[in-house]
C-alpha cells in the first residue's frame, strides 16, 4: 500500500531533482523510513525551497545519492546546516556532493526532519534520521564517512558519538546494524550548547531559551567523545560570528585528550556558512585538506 507520505515523496521527486540541477533516477532519492517516521506527526504540504536552495517543511526525510564516474568504494554522508530551522542544500550539500564525486566518493545528502515542524519525536527526530541514514548507507557501501556543516555538524557529530543510543524502536532488520562511521568531518560545527555559547539557533531549536545546564550538557557533542570516537577532521574560520571558533577548539582538545586522531584546519577569514568557499579565498582551502586526510584515514 502506498502511504500518503510516500505518495508525497514520489510526486515531489521530480521537483527535487530539478532543484539539484540534474534529473535523478528514482532510486537516487531513498526514503529513510518504510512508512511514517518514528512517532509520526510532522508538517504537510510541499517542500519549501528558498531562493538560495535551502529546504524546510521536510515531509519525507530521505537521502539523495550522487554517484561518481569512477567510484573508489567509499561514501560520504553529508548533512548541511541551517540551525535546525532549514537545511542548506543549495550552498552547502549539493556543491560538496558534486566535488566529492569528482574525487571518487559516492555522496549521500541527508534531508533530516526539523524538530519544530510538528514531529512527535521533537528534538530526537533529526538524530533518528541520522542514525537511520548511516544504517542505510552502510548497507550500500564498504566505508561510510560523515561530513556535517554547522547544525549538520552538531547532528552528525552527535550521531557518531552515540552509535549505541537507541533513539527509536527498531522497525526492521536494518535497525539491528549499529550505526558506526569510519570518520567524521565537521565544518564550522556547533559542538557545545553549554554556557557561554548559548546564542545559536541550534541551541534554541534543540533545548530552548530556558534550558537547564544539564539539558545543555546532554545535547553537547564533546560530552560523548570517548576513545572509540572515529578519526575527526575539523575546519572553521577565525571570524565565524555564528558558531564561535571555540567549538572546533573544544572538539580538537577533547579528541586529543581521548587519543582520537584529529586534524584542525584554522581558516583566517571566511565567516560562517561558506560551504566549499569562494575560489581564491582562505575558506576554499579546507576541501583539498579534507580529501588528503580521508586518503590517510582510509
Amino acid at each position: 500500500m502506498i502511504t500518503r507520505r510516500r505518495f508525497i515523496l514520489g510526486t515531489g521527486a521530480l521537483g527535487l531533482s530539478m532543484t539539484a540541477g540534474k534529473l535523478f533516477a528514482r532510486d537516487d532519492i531513498i526514503p529513510l523510513w518504510p512508512d511514517d517516521p518514528p512517532g509520526g506527526g510532522g508538517p504537510s504540504g510541499e517542500l519549501h525551497i528558498n531562493s538560495s536552495g535551502s529546504w524546510s517543511n521536510i515531509v519525507s526525510p530521505a537521502i539523495q545519492r550522487f554517484k561518481p564516474e569512477n567510484p573508489n568504494g567509499e561514501a560520504v554522508l553529508i548533512a548541511a546546516g541551517g540551525g535546525y530551522r532549514w537545511i542548506g542544500m543549495g550552498r552547502e550539500a549539493w556543491p560538496v556532493a558534486r566535488w566529492l564525486n569528482a574525487n571518487g566518493y559516492t555522496a549521500y545528502v541527508l534531508s533530516y526532519r526539523l524538530p519544530h515542524e510538528k514531529w512527535q519525536a521533537g528534538r530526537l527526530a533529526p538524530l533518528q534520521d541520522a542514525q537511520r541514514a548511516i544504517r542505510l548507507v552502510r548497507s550500500f557501501e564498504r566505508k561510510v564517512h560523515v561530513l556535517g556543516f554547522s547544525a549538520g555538524g552538531h547532528l552528525l557529530g552527535m550521531a557518531a558519538a552515540r552509535p549505541t543510543f537507541e533513539s527509536y524502536p527498531a522497525i526492521d532488520p536494518l535497525d539491528e546494524v549499529v550505526p558506526k562511521v569510519d570518520s567524521v568531518g565537521l565544518i564550522y560545527p556547533v559542538i557545545t550548547l553549554e554556557a557561554p555559547y548559548q546564542h545559536t539557533n541550534t541551541h534554541l531549536m534543540m533545548v530552548g531559551k530556558n534550558a537547564t545546564p544539564q539539558d545543555e550538557a546532554n545535547w553537547s557533542v564533546q560530552n560523548y567523545v570517548t576513545r572509540q570516537y572515529p578519526p575527526t577532521f575539523l575546519a572553521q574560520a577565525e571570524d565565524d560570528h555564528t558558531s564561535n571558533p571555540f567549538n572546533t577548539e573544544l572538539m580538537h582538545d577533547t579528541c586529543r585528550r581521548n587519543r582520537v586522531p584529529v586534524e584542525l584546519i584554522q581558516i583566517s577569514k571566511g565567516g560562517h556558512g561558506f560551504g566549499l568557499g569562494k575560489a581564491g579565498t582562505p575558506a576554499a582551502l579546507w576541501d583539498q585538506a579534507y580529501v588528503r586526510w580521508l586518503d590517510r584515514v582510509s
